[in-house]
């Protein structure tokens, strides 16, 4: 079974997730939340920068022909503004983009998975058995969230830039890889990597 029957293919699509924040390290469920970066997502932010800025100039590319687009929360706005001043372009030149909001783990946002196990072990059990369609309570689903997602994608009419989340990238990949939806969910995300989708191929930078 894979996460849709369609193909999609923007033209050229690169991807960042933003830069760590202190729930990340210690493995909360951050969904929705507005985490700051902390100083390690701070130096990824502006590493993520640089590492673009080698590949535009690899490649002959202008900032000026993408789209540059971002989640609306403060870590991804943070991210991208530290990823473009580090591009030497103007930081807060950018637009955001409501639907590219992280999936919402609803009332079990700020728990670890181990909190959690203690508390509701009949909900994390059922969690890890089907984690593409469980939905949290008071949350959403990977397949909630691949649906808006989706919604998003089939819009895409030029080169873009975005700058989202760790779960936003998860279904993202497997609309574009057509991935089973076992896969998708436990798919890793980087935060000191950029992700260039091209010509319907993929490469980490």
């Amino acid at each position: 079974m894979t996460s849709t029957p369609a193909t999609y293919n923007p033209e050229f699509l690169i991807f960042i997730r933003h830069g760590q924040t202190s729930w990340n390290a210690e493995g909360r469920m951050q969904g929705q939340k507005d985490i700051p970066l902390n100083s390690i997502g701070e130096v990824q932010a502006s590493g993520n920068g640089e590492r673009l800025k080698a590949f535009f100039a690899e490649e002959g590319l202008s900032a000026s022909g993408f789209d540059w687009v971002s989640s609306p929360l403060g870590r991804t706005r943070a991210t991208m503004e530290r990823l473009r001043k580090a591009m030497d372009l103007t930081p807060e030149d950018y637009r955001l983009q409501d639907i590219l909001k992280e999936i919402s783990f609803g009332d079990w946002e700020g728990f670890t998975l181990e909190e959690l196990a203690e508390q509701e072990p009949d909900l994390v059990a059922k969690r890890r058995l089907d984690k593409w369609g469980f939905v949290p309570p008071k949350g959403e689903s990977y397949e909630m969230l691949s649906g808006r997602i989706e919604s998003w994608l089939v819009s895409l009419d030029r080169p873009s830039v975005v700058v989202a989340h760790g779960g936003v990238f998860r279904v993202l990949r497997g609309l574009l890889e057509r991935l089973d939806t076992t896969v998708i969910p436990k798919l890793d995300v980087p935060q000191d990597k950029v992700f260039v989708w091209r010509d319907g191929q993929f490469r980490w930078v």
